[in-house]
């Protein structure tokens, strides 16, 4: 059906809109973090610094004097060892369940999967105490395992209900053909499933990877020093109790962007296919 061109006018201006409302926040932030603080405290507000500087950049990386910007770049560090860590454990375990839950047949199947989901959906806040007792007496609390643990308990389901939907996509005449040749299961798992299921696979680490990069309340309540403080702890920490320095917290912020957004452009066709792939419908 042909559309009237105001229509299309209609509908390019609230893609428009979509996109200012979308960009607009990380625009600011990026000026933001270049800009000199008489700038920004300035009325009317000024949109284009009139002095530009990376200083705050350069002091992450190159100025150990700097406390805030030193203190930055270990949790940056803490940040990606432990989001790395989540991801795979989330994978290969959650690939190997998802398989189970997804072929096999066994019982309270279903009522496991549900609790698994269950799990996923408990609050936070809810946990947090007892967690925070156990932790203390196990002599665990403000360390890097720890972390790891407590955002599995998050990435972790994640992983097994979409990666079991996905391998129960896709057609068991692969299995049935594999089995045919003498290979056992983890065999047709390594050797078809994994490779068929890869951009599922990789979308799934994506995301997984994010849960625990933007993790920020149990950070928070379980690390004190910089030994496990992750990138969302120490972004907030800039905030002093007179003084919030808005420029250093923005550069934070873009830094703090880039993994993310470097994994997802590097591995965006996979994104695509990981949406609309898959084997035989059954």
């Amino acid at each position: 059906m042909r559309r009237s061109p105001g229509f299309r006018a209609l509908q390019y201006l609230f893609a428009l809109l979509v996109f200012l409302f979308v960009v607009s926040p990380v625009a600011w932030m990026v000026i933001t973090s270049i800009s000199i603080h008489r700038d920004i405290i300035s009325v009317p507000l000024k949109l284009i610094p009139r002095q530009a500087t990376l200083q705050r950049f350069r002091d992450v990386f190159t100025n150990p004097r700097n406390e805030i910007a030193h203190a930055f770049l270990f949790a940056m560090r803490n940040s990606l060892i432990v989001s790395t860590l989540v991801t795979l454990v989330s994978l290969v375990i959650g690939s190997l369940a998802s398989y189970a839950f997804a072929r096999l047949r066994f019982a309270f199947r279903s009522t496991i999967l549900y609790f698994i989901l269950f799990t996923y959906m408990i609050p936070s806040v809810v946990v947090v105490m007892p967690l925070y007792l156990v932790l203390s007496r196990l002599g665990a609390l403000n360390t890097r395992p720890t972390l790891v643990l407590l955002y599995l308990t998050m990435s972790l389901p994640f992983v097994i209900w979409v990666m079991q939907g996905y391998f129960g996509s896709l057609s068991k005449t692969y299995e049935e053909s594999a089995s045919l040749e003498g290979c056992n299961r983890l065999q047709v798992l390594w050797h078809i499933y994994f490779p068929m299921a890869r951009p599922g696979i990789i979308a799934t680490a994506i995301l997984s990877f994010l849960i625990a990069w933007d993790e920020f309340f149990f950070a928070l309540v379980f690390t004190s020093t910089l030994d496990a403080k992750t990138i969302s702890v120490a972004i907030a920490e800039f905030s002093g109790k007179h003084y919030v320095d808005y420029e250093m917290i923005a550069a934070g912020g873009v830094i703090a962007a880039l993994p993310p957004v470097l994994v997802a452009v590097i591995f965006q066709k996979y994104i695509v296919m990981g949406m609309t792939a898959g084997g035989i419908k059954e």
